[in-house]
């Protein structure tokens, strides 16, 4: 009997992605068969700087040249639900510090109960530990150099969007 291929899933908006997105990116796609980064439409989540499909391009573009098992698709509603329709055996989140465990910690049991999946949490690495894509998109509108927490073309263009 072949060996059930381990899928986990990593959700976000990721817009804009940054190096610490990537980070657990990286570390994740190490630990499993296939990582799907699950792209999250959410309506209620006003003031997104890029679209769907260029969060998802972005994604693309980054990790098109490597050899990583790395899958790019969009979601909406429910992520047990997503995750169950990908067959995924787990669910990965990113955490920076003791308030985003605290927060996971009833999404781990919630998730759980509603679809047996388990999820994995990564710890941010020191050197991206402070960054957030909310807090990115502040510093860049309030004139402050984003360099070290985005890759340049992202950087760039979130700057041009910033500067209308």
């Amino acid at each position: 009997m072949p060996k059930k291929k381990k899928i986990a899933i990593y959700p976000g908006s990721f817009d804009p992605i940054t190096f610490g997105h990537i980070s657990i990116i990286k570390r994740s796609a190490e630990l499993f068969d296939e990582l799907i980064i699950a792209v999250a439409f959410n309506e209620r989540k006003k003031g997104a700087i890029f679209s769907l499909d260029e969060r998802c391009e972005q994604l693309q573009s980054l990790f098109s040249d490597t050899d990583l098992n790395i899958i790019i698709k969009t979601f909406d509603g429910l992520l047990v639900d997503f995750a169950k329709q990908e067959d995924a055996c787990a669910i990965v989140r990113g955490i920076r510090n003791a308030q985003d465990a605290a927060y996971e910690q009833q999404m781990i049991h919630m998730n759980r109960h509603l679809s047996g999946i388990e999820t994995i949490l990564l710890y941010a690495t020191p050197e991206t530990s402070f960054i957030s894509s909310s807090l990115v998109k502040e510093v860049a509108r309030n004139g402050g150099d984003i360099s070290a927490f985005l890759p340049p073309k992202i950087a760039t263009v979130l700057l041009e969007r910033i500067n209308l």
